[in-house]
C-alpha cells in the first residue's frame, strides 16, 4: 500500500474515533493501563540506578576514597566498587609451613601495625577522617525504649555531604548533642530539641539537633554522634562480647592533595594489607576487566560473585508470565470494541470497496483505528506514568528505602513503552480488519450478513495449538531459568490463542444444543450462531477475562493450600504468648512490667504459665556476655548427615543424593521457631498451655527430675541427650574451627503433642542446675478458654510497645487466609469485565437484529420478547465466554505452580514440605459462581436495560 493510501486510512480511522467517542475512551483506557504501569516501573527503575558519579557522592562523600579494614592479615580481592563484591582470605586461612603460618610481608606488616597507622603510610600525605559503627543499643524513647544503631561521626565536617546530609536542624557540635535518622524520630515518638539516653547513659542524655539522612538507606534507626562521644563511654564497650577489629575504628575517608588520587595499582596495593578500598578515581574510570584480578578469581570458581544484585528467578518466570498473558488479554478485549466499530462502518467500508478499493486498503482502515487508539492510549499511559511518579517521587523514594539519583527519563525505553502501545492497538484490530476486508460488498452496502460456515482448518489449527502450547507451558515448566521462562509464557500465550481460534467452530458445536431450550434461549443461541463475526470476538473478551481470573484464583488457592499445610501453630488454638524478643529488653529484664501490660489489657487469660530459657556458660542475649551454644541433639544414627557435623566434608552431588535417598533427612519434622529455645524449664502448667499436654503423668515425670519430649526420635533408651558446645575464642581461627562439645542425657518420657511450637524437651529448674545449668527469665504463656477479642490484642500490643520494641507477642489464632479477599476481588473484577464485554456484544447483536425482531412483531410477537432475545444473546455469549475461560486459565496457573515447585527444592528437604511444594487446588466455588452465576446476571442486566418498544422497519433488499 501507498503511503498516501494509510494517511487516507488513518484519517477515516480518526474520524471514526471521534465520532464514537465511549468506545475510543474505552480502548485508549485499556491500552493506557499498562503503558501507565510499565513507564512508571521504568522510571522508578531508572532513576534508582545510579549513574557512576551519584555512586562516588553516596560512598564517600567528597573524598578522594573510602577505606575499610576487614581484618588484619587478611588478603583482600575486589571488584573496582567493592560494593558490588570482593573476596576475603582471612589470615587464619594462611598456608603453613612447618607448622607454622606462612605469612606474606604485607600480612606481618597488618597484624603488627595499628590500621590507622597502616593506612597512613600506605597513603602519604593522606588526611583519614574515621567513622566509627557501633551495635545496636537500647535507648530511650517518648513512650520506653527501642533499639537503635550508634555511629560516631563529625557531621559537620564537609566531606561528608552527598554520604550523610542534614535535611533538618544542624549537625551535632558538643558531645552531648546528636543527629538522628528521620526513621528513629518516627519509631521514637521524638523530635528535634528532644533528649535521648542510651542504655547504661542515663544521667548524660543527649540532645537531638538535626535530622541526617544516608540517602542510599533511609529505613535503619540511626544517631550520629561526635567522635568519641558515646560508644567508648558504653557498658562494655558498647559490645556483645569478644573482640575484633571493628570495635574500634574500621572505616575511613581519604582526604588528598588537589589533583591527586587513589589509583587502581594503589587499590591493589591496599588489598594486600587487609583493607578493601573505593576509590572515586578508579570507579569514575574502572580498569579492564583483565587487569582485575578478583574477576580472574571468578572466573577459576565457576561463579558470578554473591554480592552482586540478586534477583529471584522464580519471581523472574512469574513476573514475566503475569505481563505477557495481562497484554494478551488486553488485545482480546479491546477486540470486541473494534468489531463494533468495523460492523457500525459496514456501510462506508462496503462503499469504499465498490469505489475501487482493495482488500489491503478496507483492512487499512480498520488497523488505522488500532494505530491511532493505540497510540493515543500508549502516550496517554507514558505521560501518566511519568507525572505520576514525577508527583509522588518522595513517597516512592520512602517506599524503596532510598532516594533516586536524578529523574531519569531514557528515550529508548519509552520509545520501545510508546511501541508497545502501538502493538497492542494493532493486535487488537486484526482480526476485526481480516473480517471486514473479506465481507461481501452487496451485502454491506444493503446490510445483509454474508453468512459462512466456521473454518475446519482453522479449528484444527487452534486444536494444534491448545494441545501443543499446553504440553510447551506444563512441561517445560521444570527446565532451566531461560527455558522456563520461554516455556510458561509462551506455552500459555499459545494455549490461550489457540483458544481463541478454536471459538468460532465452538460456538457452532454450542448452537446444537438450541433444539431442547425454549423460544427465547433458542433464538439467541441461532442468532449468535449464525453471526459467529461478532459472536466470536466477544466469546473471546469474555473468555480472556475469565480465563485471568481462573489462572489467578487457582494460583493463588494453590499457594494458600501450601501455606496451610506448612503453617505450624505457635501453641494450641487462644494461646497467648509473651517473649522478650530479641529487642532492647532481650536480656528479660522488663518482663515483669511486659506481663502487666498483657494481664491489665486482656481480660479471662486464666493460669499463667513462665517459660525459662536454659543456657550455658551465659545468656548470649545479655549484653557484653559470651556464651555457649545448648541443643537437644539426635542419636548420631538418627542423624541426617547433610546437616550433621561432618557436613563440610561432603559434596555436592554427594548432598544432592543423600537428600533424595536418606531417609533421615526426609523424616525431618516442620518445627516453629521460637525466642525460648529447644530445653525448655518450666512445669505442668507450661505442658499444659504451649504444648496442650493435659496428662498429669507428664507433670508428675518433670517434678521427678526427667524430661519431657514430643519427638520420639530425640528418645534412645528412655533418655534424651544434650549437646553443651563451648563459646568461639577470642582472636583467630581457621575457616573449619569448631568449638569443643560434650553431650550430656537425662531420663525422659515421650509425650504426645498435637503442636511443634519449636521446642524439643522441658525440663524443672531443679534438674537444670543439676545439670550445671542456668536458666533465664524468657517469657509467659496463657491459655484462656476463648480467644481475647481483637481489641483486647491491639490493646496489649500498644501497651508492650511503649515498654521497648522487638517484643513477641501473639495469640495463636489459627491459619490465617490472606487469599479468600483476593479470589473474590478477582472473581468480582473478571464478572465487571466479562460483562462489560458481553455487553457490547449483545448492543451491537441488538443492531443487527432489528430486523429480525421488526419480523416477529408483524406475525404477533409480544412486545417482551425484545427484551428476553436480548438478555439471552447476553447470556449466551457469557455462558460460552465463561465455559471457555475456566478451562484456558488453568493452563498458566499449573505451569507456574510447577515452576515455584521445582524452584523451591533443597537437598533434605522433608516429605511433609515436598508434598506442598507444587500442590494444585482448585478453587471450585469461585469457578461456579463465574460459570454459573455470571451467565445469569449478564441474562438479567441485559433484560432490564433493554426497551420493550419495537420500532418497525422497512426492509431493505
Amino acid at each position: 500500500m501507498k503511503l498516501s493510501s494509510w494517511r487516507v486510512a488513518l484519517r477515516i480511522a480518526r474520524r471514526d474515533a471521534l465520532r464514537a467517542k465511549g468506545r475510543s475512551a474505552l480502548v485508549v483506557a485499556m491500552v493506557a493501563l499498562p503503558v501507565l504501569g510499565v513507564a512508571g516501573a521504568d522510571v522508578v527503575f531508572r532513576s534508582a540506578d545510579l549513574d557512576p558519579a551519584e555512586k562516588v557522592a553516596r560512598t564517600m562523600g567528597r573524598s578522594a576514597a573510602e577505606l575499610q579494614i576487614l581484618d588484619r592479615g587478611a588478603v583482600v580481592l575486589q571488584a573496582p566498587d567493592p560494593a558490588e563484591d570482593y573476596h576475603t582470605t582471612d589470615a587464619s586461612e594462611t598456608k603453613k609451613e612447618n607448622g607454622q603460618p606462612a605469612y606474606t610481608p604485607e600480612q606481618r606488616l597488618s597484624l603488627d601495625t595499628d590500621p590507622a597507622e597502616l593506612a597512613r603510610r600506605l597513603l602519604p600525605g593522606a588526611t583519614l577522617v574515621p567513622f566509627r559503627e557501633g551495635p545496636y543499643v537500647a535507648t530511650s524513647t517518648a513512650e520506653g525504649l527501642t533499639n537503635v544503631r550508634i555511629g560516631e561521626v563529625d557531621l559537620a565536617d564537609p566531606v561528608w555531604r552527598g554520604r550523610y546530609d542534614i535535611v533538618k536542624g544542624r549537625a551535632p557540635s558538643a558531645d552531648h548533642e546528636v543527629a538522628a535518622s528521620q526513621e528513629f524520630l518516627n519509631t521514637s515518638g521524638l523530635r528535634i530539641g528532644d533528649r535521648t539516653a542510651p542504655r547504661g547513659l542515663e544521667s548524660t542524655p543527649f540532645t537531638i539537633t538535626g535530622v541526617a539522612e544516608y540517602p542510599g538507606d533511609l529505613r535503619t534507626a540511626v544517631l550520629f554522634a561526635r567522635p568519641g562521644a558515646v560508644l567508648d563511654k558504653l557498658p562494655n564497650g558498647g559490645a556483645r562480647g569478644g573482640s575484633s577489629v571493628s570495635e574500634g575504628v574500621s572505616h575511613w575517608l581519604v582526604e588528598l592533595p588537589a589533583g591527586a588520587g587513589v589509583d587502581w595499582p594503589k587499590v591493589m596495593e591496599l588489598n594486600k594489607y587487609g583493607f578493601t578500598a573505593a576509590s572515586r578515581a578508579v570507579i569514575l574510570d574502572p580498569p579492564a576487566r583483565s587487569e582485575v584480578p578478583f574477576y580472574a578469581y571468578q572466573d577459576s570458581q565457576g561463579s558470578s560473585g554473591g554480592r552482586t544484585a540478586f534477583f529471584d528467578r522464580t519471581a523472574v518466570v512469574v513476573l514475566g508470565t503475569v505481563v505477557g498473558m495481562a497484554l494478551l488479554e488486553i488485545v482480546l478485549l479491546a477486540g470486541p470494541a473494534f468489531a463494533v466499530g468495523a460492523r457500525r462502518s459496514r456501510r462506508q467500508l462496503g462503499l469504499l470497496a465498490a469505489g475501487g478499493g482493495d482488500r489491503a486498503q478496507v483492512r487499512a482502515v480498520v488497523l488505522g483505528g488500532g494505530v491511532v487508539l493505540g497510540l493515543t492510549g500508549a502516550v496517554v499511559g507514558l505521560a501518566g506514568g511519568i507525572g505520576l511518579v514525577a508527583l509522588l517521587r518522595t513517597r516512592a523514594e520512602e517506599a524503596a528505602g532510598q532516594r533516586f539519583g536524578h529523574f531519569d527519563l531514557q528515550p529508548l525505553d519509552l520509545l520501545g513503552i510508546l511501541l508497545i502501545g502501538l502493538v497492542t492497538g494493532l493486535l487488537a484490530a486484526v482480526v476485526p480488519a481480516v473480517q471486514a476486508s473479506r465481507q461481501d460488498v452487496v451485502a454491506a452496502l444493503t446490510g445483509r450478513d454474508n453468512l459462512k460456515p466456521p473454518s475446519r482448518k482453522l479449528a484444527l489449527l487452534g486444536l494444534l495449538m491448545l494441545g501443543g502450547g499446553s504440553a510447551l507451558a506444563l512441561l517445560g515448566a521444570t527446565g532451566g531459568f531461560g527455558s522456563r521462562s520461554l516455556a510458561v509464557l509462551g506455552g500459555s500465550a499459545i494455549a490461550e490463542l489457540g483458544m481463541v481460534a478454536l471459538t468460532p467452530y465452538l460456538v457452532g458445536l454450542f448452537g446444537r444444543i438450541g433444539r431442547w431450550l425454549p423460544l427465547g434461549p433458542r433464538l439467541a443461541l441461532r442468532d449468535s450462531v449464525r453471526h459467529r463475526g461478532r459472536t466470536a470476538p466477544a466469546v473471546a473478551a469474555v473468555m480472556a477475562a475469565v480465563a485471568g481470573s481462573v489462572a489467578v484464583g487457582v494460583y493463588v488457592a494453590s499457594s494458600d493450600e501450601e501455606h496451610r499445610r506448612e503453617y505450624v501453630a505457635a501453641g494450641p488454638a487462644n494461646a497467648v504468648i509473651l517473649s522478650s524478643g530479641w529487642g532492647a529488653a532481650s536480656d528479660g529484664s522488663m518482663l515483669a512490667q511486659q506481663r502487666g501490660a498483657v494481664q491489665n489489657s486482656v481480660p479471662g487469660l486464666g493460669v499463667r504459665a513462665d517459660v525459662q530459657r536454659v543456657n550455658y556458660l551465659g545468656d548470649c542475649r545479655t549484653a557484653g556476655q559470651s556464651c555457649g551454644r545448648l541443643s537437644v541433639a539426635l542419636p548420631e544414627e538418627r542423624q541426617c548427615p547433610i546437616w550433621g557435623k561432618n557436613r563440610r566434608s561432603l559434596g555436592e552431588e554427594e548432598i544432592a543424593r543423600l537428600g533424595r535417598e536418606d531417609q533421615r533427612c526426609k523424616g525431618r519434622v516442620i518445627t516453629r521457631g521460637n525466642s525460648f529455645g529447644t530445653l525448655q524449664s518450666g512445669d505442668a502448667a507450661l505442658l499444659r498451655n504451649l504444648y496442650g499436654v493435659t496428662d498429669p503423668a507428664a507433670g508428675q515425670a518433670i517434678a521427678e527430675g526427667k524430661a519431657v519430649i514430643f519427638d520420639e526420635r530425640y528418645l534412645k533408651d528412655g533418655k534424651v541427650a544434650v549437646e553443651l558446645t563451648e563459646p568461639y575464642p577470642d582472636g583467630p581461627m581457621t575457616a573449619d574451627f569448631e568449638p569443643a562439645a560434650r553431650t550430656v542425657t537425662v531420663d525422659a518420657v515421650l509425650v504426645t503433642s498435637p503442636f511443634n511450637p519449636g521446642g524439643v524437651a522441658v525440663v524443672s529448674a531443679e534438674t537444670v542446675h543439676r545439670l550445671g545449668l542456668t536458666s533465664s527469665d524468657a517469657g509467659s504463656v496463657w491459655l484462656p478458654d476463648t480467644a481475647p477479642a481483637d481489641g483486647a490484642e491491639q490493646r496489649a500490643r500498644a501497651a508492650l510497645a511503649k515498654l521497648s520494641d522487638g517484643i513477641e507477642f501473639e495469640v495463636e489464632r489459627g491459619y490465617q487466609s490472606p487469599g479468600d479477599l483476593i479470589s473474590l476481588g478477582l472473581t468480582a473484577f473478571a464478572g465487571l469485565v466479562a460483562l462489560g464485554a458481553a455487553g457490547i456484544a449483545t448492543g451491537l447483536a441488538a443492531a443487527d437484529s432489528q430486523r429480525d425482531l421488526t419480523t416477529l412483531a408483524a406475525v404477533g410477537a409480544a412486545p417482551r420478547i425484545r427484551r428476553t432475545l436480548s438478555g439471552f444473546q447476553c447470556g449466551v455469549i457469557a455462558a460460552m465466554g465463561a465455559l471457555l475461560g475456566a478451562a484456558a486459565g488453568v493452563v498458566p496457573a499449573v505451569a507456574l505452580r510447577k515452576v515455584e515447585a521445582a524452584g523451591a527444592t533443597y537437598p533434605g528437604m522433608s516429605l511433609q514440605e515436598e508434598t506442598a511444594r507444587g500442590i494444585v487446588v482448585f478453587p471450585w466455588l469461585n469457578i461456579g459462581v463465574t460459570v454459573v452465576v455470571l451467565p445469569l446476571l449478564a441474562v438479567a442486566l441485559a433484560a432490564l436495560l433493554t426497551r420493550s418498544r419495537i420500532s418497525l422497519l422497512r426492509r431493505s433488499g
